[in-house]
């Protein structure tokens, strides 16, 4: 149950009927797998990979009524996974891309329902906050595309930006977006809170690896080799990989999906100093001239953390190097001294290494193999995708059993191999 008496499933009555309905589990955008719930289903589905997109798609496959096994080599949102570690930004500013502005509304209630299983905060409502030197068709989509669907958001200038958040430099800055409704996940706590969800709910979870795919030219799969012995055989199969996709399935996701080492660092605000709380700081992104910087206000006593969001070099998931180098660390504090200078001098608390693992163009993969019609691939986070966990999940466990129209940006059609990012 969430804090006002709703079954946890659903989010908040104060919500749209869209986000009502899809919280309490999609059925109303999903005719087939509604009816699949309600007659009650045979079908066992596996789901490989435990991260958001993955645990997400077992949830909704499960409360689709479906009996399902989610499997996961290093453990649920583990430290080199992509949904592991702290924070993730969520957001609906997409500039013209109003599918994924939709996505980040529906699926933030899905999320807030988890924090009262957790007894510890999901969600931080402490907004976010885009700015720019310029206003170009980015910031002009987004404010339309918000005006269009009813969401709410505030648009300020320099003057009121400064007013407003004195604990940044709002230099040679014109113009800022603020979505007083977002914040920030807390993205291990709401990945393993989830998992444990499923598993009372009668999903059986299994700490394993599924190492290889036994290959077959054409026709459904019927059971995946486990490292600790045997196989699970299954009905379907979800692969939710992220940048270990391409390892598993090389012939037909390859470099359609490639891994980026990315660095993130954590800063002590003055002791006392209560202007880098959530309470007064939100979630940022500077567009700085098109190279994004973009950070969080002190979570949890863990720092002021600040990444770039450029893509750093392409790495191998399992043998990058996990430790943190003095250029990027540089690179950052450069950056947070001249937008930051409160915090100039203020001593590193933490470094981490992740990766993004990047679609061609960022826009996510959620489309069955073409030689197998019972195997399903979720991945191309591309750096945005934790916050769209739920709504990915959803959608997976309708594509999965070809129900609904397919979107053609989430295709592997759709998918090349040159670099070119367009989502944002």
């Amino acid at each position: 149950m969430t804090r006002s008496g709703k079954p946890s499933g659903e989010p908040p009555s104060t919500l749209t009927r869209r986000s009502l309905l899809i919280g309490a589990g999609g059925a109303a955008f999903l005719p087939g797998v509604a009816r699949a719930a309600q007659r009650g289903s045979t079908a066992h589905v596996a789901v490989v990979g435990a991260g958001a997109f993955g645990a997400w798609t077992a949830w909704h496959l499960l409360l689709a009524g479906h009996r399902v096994t989610l499997i996961d080599a290093h453990g649920a949102a583990n430290a080199r996974a992509s949904s592991g570690g702290e924070s993730r930004m969520t957001r609906a500013g997409y500039g013209k891309d109003s599918i994924y502005t939709r996505m980040a509304f529906d699926s933030l209630p899905q999320w807030k329902a988890l924090e009262a299983e957790s007894g510890l905060p999901i969600f931080v409502p402490h907004g976010v906050l885009f700015f720019s030197a310029r206003e170009d068709d980015y910031f002009r989509d987004s404010a339309r595309v918000h005006r269009e669907l009813g969401f709410p958001l505030e648009q300020l200038g320099r003057a009121d930006l400064q007013r407003r958040f004195p604990m940044i430099d709002f230099t040679g800055v014109e113009v800022g977006l603020f979505e007083p409704g977002f914040g920030a996940l807390m993205a291990r706590r709401a990945v393993q809170t989830l998992v444990a969800r499923f598993v009372r709910r009668g999903g059986q979870y299994r700490h394993d690896a599924a190492p290889v795919v036994q290959q077959q030219r054409r026709g459904p799969l019927r059971s995946l080799r486990l490292r600790s012995g045997g196989a699970i055989q299954a009905d379907r199969f979800v692969f939710a990989l992220g940048p270990w996709l391409p390892k598993i399935f090389p012939d037909v996701v390859g470099n359609r999906i490639f891994a980026t080492r990315q660095e993130v660092f954590f800063f002590a605000p003055p002791a006392g100093d209560t202007r880098f709380l959530p309470a007064a700081m939100p979630g940022w992104a500077d567009f700085n001239e098109g190279d994004i910087y973009y950070g969080f206000p002190d979570l949890e006593s863990r720092g002021v953390k600040f990444a770039h969001d450029a893509h750093g070099p392409r790495v191998d998931p399992d043998t990058q190097d996990r430790r943190p180098s003095e250029a990027a660390l540089a690179e950052i504090i450069a950056f947070r001294d001249r937008r930051f200078p409160l915090l100039k001098g203020a001593p590193l608390t933490e470094a981490r290494v992740c990766q993004y693992e990047n679609s061609s163009n960022g826009d996510f993969l959620i489309d069955l193999h073409p030689r197998h019609s019972n195997v399903l691939l979720v991945g191309g986070g591309s750096g945005h995708g934790f916050k769209h966990g739920p709504e990915v999940g959803r959608y997976a466990a309708a594509r999965l059993f070809s129900q609904g129209s397919p979107q053609p940006r989430f295709s592997l059609a759709s998918k090349g191999v040159t670099q070119r990012r367009e989502v944002h």
